[in-house]
């Protein structure tokens, strides 16, 4: 009986994960959509990936075919490319995710036909229209976040990273390298299609610095140090820092592997702006202390992080 109470428990919180989940990449789309059409299909920027080929077909289609006067609509293309890509996906990489990854591209087209449409209707542009720089940046971050949410919530949207994947597959060179050549390939089409050698600086500056972003976002930046101490004296440095620093510390029994020394490991976890106290009591107590800081990225647990603030499996 507790085991059927428990699997229904597991199904009833997997079904609120996945509602959580596609509502947080819908909202993750959004953002994307909204970075290729209001900095960087303006200023003709190509940032690799699906959408730098969709940006690219849709200028050099302008004017060519009369049910698409202004070019063939980005999202739209973009959606037609990924279709195959995503089978391509599912047959050599398995299902993983594939739901997700289905809303995740769905929802980005539609948002980014949808955003362009608008656009049109209020006879917009960039929303930085004499600041390709400034609208470069802004996009870049615009773009991180909405990519990190759907990253988080384990959606994906396919795209060029298939290609990559497959590719690395088969030279078995590292997935990142054979990403970033597929996707400079596609930044030296935008060179090739608009003969603009500062946009497609542009377009590279938007690849290198939305990449590092979107690392910050799914991270975060770190505020908290994991700290080892190795000391003989870890009584007293113990004891200073329950009571100077206010922070929990763990008492760890260890050996060294060279002597075979029986250790007593501290360990703790402060904030950034405690670091430099905890050093000068650490040196106060034992100089000659072993200490070894490390960022924490992410700290779940009484006075942290609340467990419930976790994402659901």
């Amino acid at each position: 009986m507790n085991k059927v109470v428990n699997i229904s428990k597991l199904e009833e919180l997997d079904r609120k994960g996945f509602a959580k989940n596609v509502i947080n990449i819908l909202i993750g789309a959004f953002f994307v959509a909204a970075s290729f059409v209001f900095f960087f299909t303006p200023h003709k920027i190509v940032p690799g990936g699906i959408y730098g080929i969709s940006i690219v077909l849709h200028y050099i289609t302008q004017g060519l075919i009369p049910a698409f006067p202004q070019g063939l609509p980005i999202g739209t293309m973009a959606l037609l490319m990924n279709i195959p890509l995503v089978i391509l996906a599912t047959r050599n990489f398995g299902k993983g995710y594939l739901s997700r990854t289905i809303v995740t591209f769905v929802s980005t087209a539609v948002f980014t036909d949808l955003l362009t449409w608008v656009q049109s209707l209020l006879g917009m542009g960039a929303l930085v229209e004499h600041d390709i720089l400034l609208s470069n940046i802004f996009g870049s971050v615009i773009l991180a976040f909405g990519v990190a949410m759907i990253l988080k919530n384990k959606g994906t949207g396919a795209g060029t990273d298939v290609i990559a994947k497959l590719v690395s597959k088969k030279t078995k060179v590292a997935v990142g390298y054979t990403l970033i050549i597929v996707d400079s390939c596609v930044v030296l089409m935008g060179l090739i299609a608009f003969r603009d050698i500062e946009a497609t600086m542009y377009s590279l500056f938007v690849t290198f610095v939305y990449g590092k972003l979107v690392d910050v976002f799914i991270q975060g930046l770190s505020f908290n140090k994991a700290v080892f101490i190795v000391s003989k004296n870890y009584p007293e440095i113990g004891h200073a820092i329950l009571e100077d620093l206010k922070r929990g510390v763990t008492l760890l029994h260890g050996k060294g592997l060279y002597g075979g020394d029986e250790k007593e490991i501290l360990y703790t976890v402060v904030d950034n702006k405690q670091i430099s106290r905890l050093r000068t009591i650490v040196h106060a107590v034992d100089p000659a202390a072993f200490i070894t800081i490390l960022d924490a990225q992410e700290i779940i647990g009484l006075g942290f992080k609340d467990n419930n603030d976790e994402e659901d499996n």
